[in-house]
């Protein structure tokens, strides 16, 4: 095999093991939360709440591990490992600041998330509890961002996966330790919260270690102290503020189409809103794969710009193209032969399931362009071509909404006597009378799959066309 696909692998599959650790978490938490007591419901609604919570927190600071991933690659690929020394030290820095205002800013966010989270005083309450308990992660959560792009950008993908699966395997056995008193006396709810908490402390602990090991001598052995007050000071520190405001303003706009969504789809009923997160769960499952290709594209991006090799960055950006693409294809062979499967393994409820089948083209069609999105976002990540990263978001909120505001026009105007024809024969009508739902609402999850499709493809083809600038080596 050549060494550029062995590369690749390599630092693909360590990411893929881990990725798909994640949902597990998720899963046994709201497990827990259902053998608590007689209101389960109540209790899991709090866990998905509070989960949902931190995603839309987090996910604003995701640029703690893609601006360190990509700087630290390039400066691999010079090999000069006090830069390496510095970006982290950068990171960290960041990482404990931020934290610091969201621990201060706690109160604050949840009375604001909870003005536009609808829910009832039950799941609120426990959501809050929830919250304020696993806010205390925050600098250990953070600091594993940003762990997480350096050791990437350091061609080392086994190292955070490592840390993954400490994080993941001691999530499980903590949250069911204090929650349901095994070992240690029951906690109930708050012990899920304090489970999570524990874990991110442990992976941190497991990370600094692999730090101090592995790479002390290597990177931090020259580290002086005059280098050490130069961390903040100079064009690589600005460069690294720049990049990473570029990166927030894309977080905003992930955030304002997961937000946007899940609003719509709202707007049409319990079903449609199970259909539509069902949907998006099982594409999840794609880009946790994807997602390995991605990075490995990135830290190999960044690796042969800084070394300057433009032949062998030409072979990594067309061989992570070409892996991408036979994961999507074999996805997509999922989606079409068992996507029936796949539905009734996220839910026994016919209705939900039977409303779903009329959705599957889209989930078939979403990795054709998802797979290319996702890999050019790890190549610019390495590239650290932030200001195209941001550009592509800002086109696909433009084109989200576009398709959105268009489809769903139209579909007033021609009214809903239109509507019902253009469903006649729908499998999803065959629910209709027990779950609510309408002809009408049915077209316009449609063109909510549109707009999510568009805006794939938007990102894919701004970064496709940006790409020859942004890696101007690449001939």
């Amino acid at each position: 095999m050549h060494q550029i696909n062995r590369d690749i692998l390599k630092l693909a599959v360590p990411s893929i093991l881990a990725n798909i650790t994640v949902p597990i978490v998720g899963m046994v938490d709201i497990a827990v939360a259902g053998h608590l007591d007689a209101s389960a419901a109540t209790l899991i609604g709090g866990i998905a709440v509070g989960s949902m919570l931190f995603d839309l927190l987090y996910w604003n600071f995701g640029l703690l591990r893609v601006g360190t991933g990509g700087l630290t690659a390039q400066a691999f690929g010079r090999k000069d490992w006090r830069e390496c020394a510095r970006i982290l030290t950068r990171a960290l820095g960041m990482s404990l600041a931020i934290a610091c205002c969201l621990l201060l800013i706690q109160w604050v966010f949840v009375k604001a998330a909870f003005l536009v989270v609808d829910c009832s005083p039950e799941v609120q309450e426990l959501a809050s509890k929830y919250f304020f308990i696993r806010i205390w992660a925050a600098p250990a959560t953070l600091s594993l961002m940003a762990l997480k792009g350096w050791f990437i950008g350091m061609q080392d993908s086994v190292s955070p996966m490592v840390t993954d699966f400490v994080v993941n395997g001691m999530n499980i056995l903590m949250s069911i330790s204090l929650a349901l008193g095994i070992v240690l006396p029951a906690m109930g709810f708050p012990g899920i919260a304090l489970g999570t908490v524990l874990a991110q402390y442990s992976g941190l602990m497991v990370a600094l270690l692999i730090i101090a090991f592995k790479y002390r001598r290597k990177v931090f052995a020259d580290m002086a102290l005059a280098d050490m007050r130069g961390v903040f000071k100079g064009g690589e520190t600005r460069r690294f503020f720049v990049m990473n405001a570029d990166l927030f303003v894309r977080s905003l706009c992930f955030i304002a189409i997961y937000i946007g969504f899940t609003v719509i789809s709202a707007r049409y009923g319990d079903l449609l809103l199970a259909v539509s997160s069902i949907m998006m769960k099982i594409l999840m499952i794609f880009s946790y794969f994807t997602d390995g290709f991605a990075y490995a594209g990135e830290a190999m991006t960044g690796r042969y710009i800084g070394a300057g090799d433009p032949a062998n960055l030409r072979k990594t950006v067309r061989w992570t193209f070409i892996w991408s693409m036979g994961l999507a294809l074999l996805f997509i062979a999922i989606y079409h032969f068992g996507g029936v499967y796949l539905l009734r393994m996220m839910t026994s409820d016919a209705a939900v399931v039977e409303a779903s089948r009329d959705f599957l083209p889209w989930l078939i069609l979403m990795p054709v362009v998802g797979c290319a999105a996702f890999t050019w976002d790890g190549i610019f990540i390495g590239a650290t071509g932030s200001r195209e990263m941001r550009n592509s978001m800002l086109w696909s909120v433009v084109a989200f909404a576009a398709v959105w505001f268009i489809g769903i026009t139209l579909l007033s105007a021609l009214g809903p006597d239109a509507a019902g024809a253009a469903t006649s024969v729908s499998p999803a009508q065959t629910v209709e009378a027990t779950s609510g739902t309408t002809p009408y609402g049915i077209i316009a999850m449609h063109i909510l799959m549109a707009a999510y499709f568009a805006h794939l493809l938007a990102r894919t083809i701004y970064l496709t066309l940006k790409s020859r600038a942004v890696l101007g080596i690449v001939k």
